[in-house]
């Protein structure tokens, strides 16, 4: 579930931009801080940054609460997570119909967009022609809001920067 959103989230960034206020995205980078709140008001805070390209690469360096690497190319996953030495290697269960996702998100008011994607209503809030912030409830009914701040567009991300290669000494688990 967690690498299937991931996934889905650096898609559906990229495609929401394409197709509502930017037509020719090539490349996202931002940081980030991402809460989770559940039902009962409790909450958790993380925060990082993130790498996404139009070819369906995506990076989300995890930097606090814990330090964690998530790779996406396409339908496959990796989670690198230093602290434990080990990285976890996943098939993701959905590939994207990018195309339908380009023209999925509707402008609701001036700076909002929403779209709908596998049961899941997403939220996007526009600020300056830039994705600020995406807010979800996912099946489990937590509250996710997602903020981008020092946001970069359209600049050169070069292909290794999207690329894991373990440690001899990692564990190395596949699901």
């Amino acid at each position: 579930m967690f690498y299937r959103f991931i996934f889905l989230l650096g898609i559906f960034i990229l495609s929401s931009c394409f197709a509502n206020v930017f037509k020719d995205l090539k490349s996202f980078k931002a940081d980030f801080t991402q809460e989770i709140k559940n039902s009962s008001n409790s909450s958790i805070k993380y925060e990082g940054e993130v790498f996404i390209k139009s070819s369906g690469k995506v990076l989300w360096k995890y930097k606090a609460p814990v330090f964690k690497n998530v790779y996406i190319n396409e339908d496959f996953a990796i989670v690198d997570e230093p602290d434990l030495e080990q990285a976890i290697f996943t098939s993701l269960d959905n590939k994207v119909d990018i195309i339908r996702l380009l023209n999925s998100a509707k402008q609701i008011s001036e700076n909002k967009y929403e779209t709908k994607l596998y049961e899941t209503k997403y939220e996007i809030t526009i600020k300056n022609e830039k994705i600020s912030k995406i807010s979800y409830t996912d099946n489990l009914e937590n509250k996710i809001t997602i903020s981008f701040f020092n946001i970069e567009q359209n600049i050169k991300l070069e292909d290794s920067l999207f690329k894991f290669l373990a440690p001899d000494y990692y564990d190395i688990i596949r699901k």
